[in-house]
């Protein structure tokens, strides 16, 4: 009986994850992380109305209110000092379907766990990764991550010159340390929204079993104020950094590639080629799986397949927690 059970598992391909099972193959939910559907008869709880009154956050000049904040075609720029003047399509975009960059990522360019963070990338990616977005090579194996086609909308809006002048804004900014990473068997309980893992209130705890968890460490200010000075903690299994660090700095006796080679000493950036250090693990996740899987296309893309074709899911995961634990 114990055979056939083993036999029939392998036979569907199902893997045992804290929250239940999926199909082998499937994208990891920790790193794509789609908010659940209602429960049938309900609707999603809408976002917080506006009362009209004006927000603030330590150390901004002015206040804005919800509606400015969530504006896509102009949000609030909290921190006018802390990055250069931005082009018109980063600040305001362009209607109707290219929104403002610093939406999203921020004027800064620090991004969040459920998108990408550009600042510091070079010219030359930049503006390659998004003219695969244009020309469909690069996708989501997640068909369901509503970003990535947005993404992709935007990618397709944007002339060669609005996509010239981002690429330039983003790269002339350097990566500074954004996400603290913790080695940890539990994890604060957390509830799905935007993309994103917002801590519970009552400080409850569950076992973070296999699994990267990146959340911000004030919910309000990230989620509801979109304060781009608010940083991240990302938990990662125990032992994960060590083993991460093996398969990065050796390649782990042919799993896979040194980092360190196209990446830079540091894993800092070499030429063309973006660096990695101190970036989001989710993020670092995606882009691994999604290469692997061939959702993510494209010359660079087509150099990374040798080096993740042969990583488990697992080794995957370790990877992308030890090169957010680097110093940029």
């Amino acid at each position: 009986m114990l055979k056939s059970t083993r036999v029939l598992c392998v036979v569907v391909g199902v893997l045992i994850l804290v929250g239940g099972l999926r199909a082998a193959g499937s994208p990891p939910e920790w790193a794509y992380n789609i908010q659940p559907a209602p429960p049938p008869g309900t609707t999603p709880a809408p976002p917080a109305r506006d009362d009209g009154s004006l927000k603030t956050l330590p150390g901004a000049a002015k206040g804005f209110t919800l509606t400015e904040i969530r504006n896509g075609f102009g949000p609030a720029d909290w921190y006018p000092s802390d990055h250069p003047q931005m082009p018109d399509v980063v600040a305001h975009g362009r209607q109707p379907d290219v929104r403002a960059c610093s939406l999203c990522h921020y004027p800064n360019g620090k991004g969040r766990p459920e998108n990408a963070g550009v600042t510091g990338l070079p010219v030359e990616y930049f503006k390659k990764t998004m003219n695969d977005f244009r020309s469909g090579a690069r996708k989501s194996a997640e068909p369901r991550k509503a970003n990535t086609n947005v993404m992709i909308t935007i990618a397709k809006g944007m002339t060669d010159e609005e996509l010239n002048a981002a690429a330039e804004y983003f790269g002339s900014m350097k990566w500074t340390p954004w996400i603290k990473v913790i080695e940890s068997q539990t994890v604060p309980k957390t509830r799905s929204q935007g993309g994103m893992y917002l801590k519970l209130e009552g400080g409850a705890t569950e076992p973070l079993g296999r699994r990267v968890i990146e959340m911000p460490d004030d919910a309000e200010r990230t989620e509801t104020l979109r304060d781009p000075r608010s940083a991240f903690t990302a938990y990662v299994p125990v032992g994960s950094l060590k083993a991460g660090k093996t398969l990065v700095e050796t390649g782990g006796n042919g799993k896979t590639e040194r980092c360190a080679i196209c990446h830079g000493e540091g894993l800092h950036g070499l030429g063309p080629v973006p660096p990695l250090a101190g970036r989001s693990p989710s993020y670092v996740m995606r882009q691994l799986f999604d290469i692997q899987q061939g959702a993510r296309k494209g010359i660079w893309s087509e150099l990374m397949l040798p080096a993740v074709k042969n990583l488990s899911e697992d080794e995957m995961m370790t990877i992308a927690a030890y090169v957010a634990s680097m110093t940029p």
